[in-house]
C-alpha cells in the first residue's frame, strides 16, 4: 500500500487521475490522504517527529529546506539518471532549481506557480496606454493615471498582510536576501531598499489603498468594477476571474509579466514538487507515480482539472494551455523567475519582513528603520542556522 499525501484542491482531483494510474500498476495500491492547507505543515512534522510519515507527498518548494534538514527526504538523482520520463532539461531552470538543496536533489515539480500583473486592459487603453508595462517607471506612470482615491480608484490592490508582492519586487533587484550563506538577512542592500521604497512610495502616492486581504473584500468583484487596474497575484485567478466577472468583462482584462525596474522583471519560482520520505518502504512504486504525473499528457488533464499550470516546457505544448492568452504571460514569465532563499526559516523572515513593510506603508518607520529592523529579526530567526552551520564546519577541523 502506497501512502500520498495531498493538500487543498490538488487532492481532490487526484481520484480523477490515479485509475489509469492503477490499470497499469495492478501491482501498486494507492491510500490517498488530502490534508487541508492550514493544518499540513504542522501535519508532516508531527508524522515525522512520530515516525508516521507517508511515503510520498507533495510539498511546496519553500518547504523543501526544512525536510531536507531534518534529513526526512530521499535524495532523487539516482531515480532521474534512469529515468526515461523525467528529463530535468524540459523542466523550468528556475523552479527546478528549488529542489536542489546544497547540490542534492530531493523533489521533482508538480506544478509551479508565479506572480505576475493582471490588469484592466480596457482601463489602459482609455487612459491612453496601449500596452502594459515593462519597467518600473512605466509602471508608476500607469499607476498615477488609474487613481483617484477620492473617487475609491486605484492603480493596483497590494493587501499588506501578504508579503509576496514586495518579494517579488525584492527579487528582482541583484542583491540576494540573505547573505554569507543563509546566515544573515540582506534587507539594508541597496536593492531591497530600492524595491522596499518602490512598493512603499505607491501606497504613499495613494496609488494602492493601505489595506489587508480581509478588508480588500472580493477582489474580483472590485476588479471588475474597476476599482483596480492591476492586481498581483498568481496563476489560480485565471479561473477565478472567468467565473466570477460577467461574459461582457472577460474582453476587459488580461495579464502580463511582470515589470522590472529598467527592463522585463523577474518573477518568484513558486510552485509544489512531489518528494518520497526516506522511511519509505515503498519508493520504487513512489517514483513510478511520480513519473507517471510528470509524464506530459497527465500534466495538461491536471490543469484542465485544478488549474496549476506545469513545470515542464512540453507540457504547454498542447491542451488548454498552448492556445490560452490569459497564461501566456505565465509561460514567458516562467522563463525568467528566482528562487526564494534555500533556508527552513524562509517562510518566517518573510512574514516579518511584510510586518516590518506594513509599518513602513503606516509612516511608523522610514524606509531605512524598516530595513534595519528586517536584517535585525532575520539574524535572531537565523541565530541557530548559524550555530549548526558554524559547529559543522568546525567539526571536521576537531576530528583531525
Amino acid at each position: 500500500m502506497l501512502t500520498f499525501w495531498t493538500f487543498g484542491p490538488e487532492g481532490e482531483v487526484m481520484q480523477q487521475l490515479l485509475p489509469e494510474f492503477e490499470r497499469a500498476h495492478p501491482d501498486i495500491h494507492i491510500k490517498l490522504q488530502q490534508l487541508p492547507l492550514s493544518a499540513a505543515h504542522q501535519k508532516l512534522l508531527t508524522a515525522f517527529a512520530g515516525g508516521s510519515t507517508p511515503d510520498m507527498t507533495q510539498l511546496g518548494n519553500t518547504w523543501i529546506p526544512e525536510m531536507v534538514a531534518l534529513q526526512a527526504l530521499e535524495p532523487l538523482q539516482s531515480y532521474v539518471d534512469h529515468s526515461r520520463v523525467v528529463q530535468p532539461d524540459d523542466y523550468f531552470a528556475s523552479i527546478w532549481a528549488t529542489n536542489v538543496i546544497d547540490g542534492t536533489l530531493y523533489g521533482v515539480p508538480w506544478y509551479v506557480d508565479t506572480r505576475l500583473l493582471f490588469y484592466r486592459s480596457d482601463l489602459l487603453k482609455k487612459a491612453g496606454f496601449d500596452a502594459p508595462p515593462t519597467t518600473w517607471a512605466q509602471w508608476r506612470r500607469m499607476l498615477a493615471a488609474l487613481s483617484d482615491p477620492a473617487q475609491h480608484r486605484y492603480g493596483i490592490l497590494l493587501p499588506t498582510n501578504e508579503y509576496q508582492q514586495l518579494m517579488s519586487l525584492a527579487l528582482q533587484q541583484p542583491d540576494p536576501l540573505l547573505r554569507d550563506g543563509g546566515r544573515y538577512g540582506n534587507f539594508e542592500s541597496a536593492g531591497f531598499k530600492r524595491a522596499l521604497r518602490f512598493y512603499v512610495d505607491t501606497f504613499r502616492l495613494h496609488q494602492a489603498p493601505a489595506i489587508t486581504n480581509v478588508e480588500a473584500g472580493n477582489p474580483w468583484s472590485e476588479f471588475g468594477r474597476g476599482v483596480y487596474a492591476f492586481y498581483l497575484s498568481g496563476p489560480w485567478n485565471i479561473g477565478e476571474f472567468r467565473a466570477r466577472l460577467p461574459a461582457s468583462e472577460q474582453a476587459d482584462w488580461s495579464t502580463a509579466p511582470l515589470p522590472g525596474p529598467d527592463s522585463a522583471g523577474i518573477g518568484v519560482a513558486g510552485g509544489s514538487s512531489l518528494v518520497i520520505f526516506r522511511a519509505s518502504k515503498h519508493k520504487a512504486a513512489a517514483w513510478a507515480l511520480i513519473e507517471y504525473l510528470s509524464q506530459p499528457k497527465v500534466q495538461q488533464r491536471f490543469y484542465g482539472l485544478v488549474g496549476d499550470m506545469p513545470p515542464r516546457r512540453s507540457s504547454w505544448e498542447g491542451g488548454a494551455l498552448r492556445d490560452d492568452p490569459k497564461a501566456r504571460a505565465f509561460r514567458e514569465q516562467l522563463e525568467h523567475v528566482r528562487p526564494t532563499p534555500a533556508v527552513p526559516e524562509w517562510e518566517r523572515i518573510a512574514n516579518a519582513m511584510q510586518l516590518q513593510a506594513a509599518r513602513a506603508v503606516a509612516g511608523e518607520l522610514t524606509i531605512d528603520q524598516a530595513a534595519a529592523e528586517m536584517d535585525r529579526q532575520a539574524d535572531h530567526i537565523l541565530e541557530k542556522r548559524r550555530w549548526m552551520l558554524d559547529h559543522a564546519a568546525r567539526a571536521p577541523q576537531a576530528a583531525r
